[in-house]
């Protein structure tokens, strides 16, 4: 039976893990938190990633705790941004709680699959086999290291060294989720402002709101990080300090604002080595504004799941195959990088069509034409393997 070692246990990881086992893989995850957690507040996750998810069986879970959302764009007056050359089901995702989803994702590819407080030190290749050594002393072998260990990842620092995460500089993020009942919040908005400024509030599924403001080119911080989204806030909304997006900001507790400096993984020249490879952020963290790196990393999930599936077993079973020969996994990992290199050098053109756009207008539609790309041709990629 195929066996392999998954580094991280977040949404990627997690997939993976579900996709693996799936496909008839014993897998063992190891996570160096000491709980199943995540770093940040919502996500959104598009058409092709649910279509991932139904396929692994948990799509209905996943939207029983989600709201369905369109990315509309308005500018600060509140005027819509219209994209007509694009339908509405390439505007549409389901925005979810990170915690909800990594604990339903948990309990989706079981519990005893997870070693928690386990982190992973060093791999060893050898012709047959990987040895992955962890931060408790002990050691897996398996036929395949999976590095889902996100942009700060250790599996990738072996795997490429030199390819440490990096500042995009100047640009930031700050967010939260909150119950805000003195705000009225009666649609969702996606704002483009001034100053780089972008940001936002979505209703999420259980009567809360998620805030975004985001800045590009930023100019040196000051303040706590509440002052800090409130300066930006004025941008986005011709309210200025009355305006929906400030009042959401200012009932926000300090301790619930998350605000990062955005890094980003350098391009690598190669994700695999004959039984180490990467998936996620791991691979090709980018910047948030595109709003859909779980959702690629969801992609990657499934592929590695198609691919290594053991030989004469193609059909994702709940079943391990005990039965079957293993899969070619060098050959597997060479056919994943041969597809989710050129996809992704696509996705960073895409992107930056996006962040470089010089007016509003641009942007909105930049935005919608990359959403349509990936829904369409991640849908495609669906379809062959299915």
């Amino acid at each position: 039976m195929t066996r392999a070692v998954v580094v991280g246990a977040g949404i990627v990881g997690l997939t993976t893990g579900l996709a693996l086992r799936r496909a008839g893989i014993e897998v063992v995850i190891c996570e160096r938190a000491p709980e199943i957690r995540a770093a940040g507040a919502s996500l959104g996750l598009w058409a092709n990633a649910l279509a991932v998810l139904d396929g692994l069986g948990v799509g209905e879970r996943v939207r029983r705790i989600g709201a369905r959302t369109d990315m509309r764009f308005h500018d600060p007056a509140g005027r819509l941004l219209d994209t007509p050359e694009f339908g509405p089901e390439d505007r549409r995702y389901l925005l979810v709680q990170r915690a909800g989803l990594n604990d339903l994702l948990a309990d989706a590819v079981g519990r005893d699959t997870i070693r928690l407080a386990t982190g992973f030190t060093a791999y060893a290749e050898h012709m047959d086999h990987v040895t992955v050594r962890l931060s408790d002393g002990s050691s897996e072998d398996a036929d395949v290291l999976v590095g889902a260990d996100g942009a700060y990842s250790a599996v990738r620092a072996q795997l490429v060294p030199g390819t440490e995460a990096r500042e995009h500089p100047g640009h930031h993020a700050w967010r939260a989720v909150v119950r805000a009942p003195g705000v009225t919040v009666p649609e969702d908005r996606v704002i483009l402002g001034t100053h780089g400024c972008r940001g936002g509030y979505v209703r999420t599924h259980d009567g809360g709101v998620y805030w975004l403001v985001n800045q590009f080119n930023s100019p040196p911080l000051h303040g706590s990080p509440k002052q800090q989204a409130m300066e930006r806030a004025v941008h986005l909304d011709e309210g200025g300090r009355e305006g929906t997006l400030a009042g959401l900001i200012a009932v926000t507790p300090d301790e619930l604002i998350l605000h990062n400096q955005v890094m980003l993984v350098p391009p690598l020249p190669r994700w695999v080595s004959a039984r180490v490879v990467l998936a996620g952020d791991a691979a090709h963290a980018m910047s948030p504004h595109i709003t859909a790196g779980a959702t690629l990393g969801i992609e990657d999930a499934a592929l590695l799941g198609r691919l290594l599936a053991p030989a004469g077993d193609a059909s994702a079973t709940d079943q391990l195959a005990t039965d079957v020969p293993a899969t070619d996994v060098p050959a597997a990992l060479a056919a994943y990088q041969a597809d989710r290199i050129p996809r992704y050098a696509h996705v960073a053109r895409l992107s930056a069509a996006v962040e470089h756009a010089p007016t509003p207008a641009e942007f909105a539609r930049n935005y919608v034409a990359f959403s349509h790309w990936m829904i369409t041709t991640g849908h495609r990629a669906q379809e062959r393997s299915g």
